[in-house]
């Protein structure tokens, strides 16, 4: 975690240092992951409805700390939700950060619930998008399902049919 700014601080006056700490144990950490051969994730979480007090926010500010890293196994985790909360501009900051992106996380916002349910996003559109820029990881789905965990995926199936594929992804055509 990137940490929280201190109750009662301000968070420019604090940013600095907060910075600094967290560029040092992400050094550590992604060397210690890299021993291992294992890629380590940051992930901004959204300041104005998740958590206000959490440091790390913005896509752009995790790309400027990934950089002052230098850890080539440190990845951008792009939370969807996060990201149009904070910036909106899905499509560009998608187009911006794919070189930095290691997994993305979807849910529809504002109420973070399936894709399909009613909210500001297109997931089709930016599933296409994805595609059209060669991600190729898992999307994990962090969001709260209206019902059982069946029913919270049964917006894939529909996804899948309206693509032309069946259940796990794989072409019609293929059978």
């Amino acid at each position: 975690m990137a940490g929280r700014v201190p109750l009662g601080a301000d968070r420019a006056a604090v940013a600095g240092e907060m910075e600094t700490t967290f560029i040092e144990n992400l050094r550590y950490a992604a060397d210690l992951l890299a021993q291992e051969d294992m890629i380590g994730l940051v992930e901004p979480i959204n300041s104005r409805i998740t958590d206000p007090r959490y440091f790390l926010n913005t896509p752009h500010q995790a790309a400027a700390i990934l950089e002052k890293v230098g850890r080539p196994n440190l990845k951008l985790q792009l939370d969807i939700f996060h990201c149009q909360i904070m910036d909106g501009n899905l499509s560009r900051n998608l187009e911006t950060y794919f070189p930095l992106i290691g997994h993305i996380q979807i849910a529809q916002v504002p109420g973070r619930h399936e894709p399909d349910s009613p909210g500001e996003l297109n997931f089709p559109y930016i599933f296409e998008l994805l595609e059209s820029l060669g991600y190729t990881g898992y999307v994990g789905c962090e969001y709260a399902p209206k019902g059982d965990t069946l029913e919270g995926l049964g917006w894939l199936r529909s996804y899948w049919e309206s693509r032309g594929l069946q259940h796990g992804g794989t072409s019609k055509a293929a059978q």
